[in-house]
């Protein structure tokens, strides 16, 4: 599942190196909704940590994004996580351009995410 949202950059943090092999860089993005506004952390992984360099805080730009979530379980406790995994991040006045090909089947952190088409069989419903 592929989306797309504009908002201000309020919070770029830095790039953090959490294993040998992962790496990711978080930021937030003011939204508007309605009389009010949502913070809303998105998350940049491996290669695309370094798309946020450009942009400075106070920005509006735009991010595309994939939900992701994953279930993890401790003892006979199960919790579940999740990201919202960005893999664009363009100014929010930029022209509509060729969009990058969806990197929802990419597994860059030691997890595989079926394809929608699969996930889709998997529903009980």
């Amino acid at each position: 599942m592929n989306f797309e949202v504009k908002g201000k950059l309020i919070v770029k943090y830095n790039t953090q190196q959490v294993t040998e092999k992962f790496r990711k860089r978080e930021f937030v993005l003011e939204i508007p909704n309605g009389a009010y506004s949502e913070s809303v952390k998105f998350q940049l992984t491996q290669d695309k940590c370094s798309l946020l360099d450009e942009f400075e805080v106070g920005q509006d730009v735009k991010a595309f994004f994939s939900l992701r979530g994953r279930p993890y379980t401790k003892g006979n406790e199960t919790t579940y996580f999740t990201n919202l995994e960005a893999w664009k991040v363009e100014s929010a006045g930029a022209a509509a351009g060729k969009d990058e090909p969806d990197p929802f089947n990419q597994d860059t952190s030691g997890f595989s995410f079926p394809s929608e088409a699969a996930a889709a069989d998997d529903l009980p419903f």
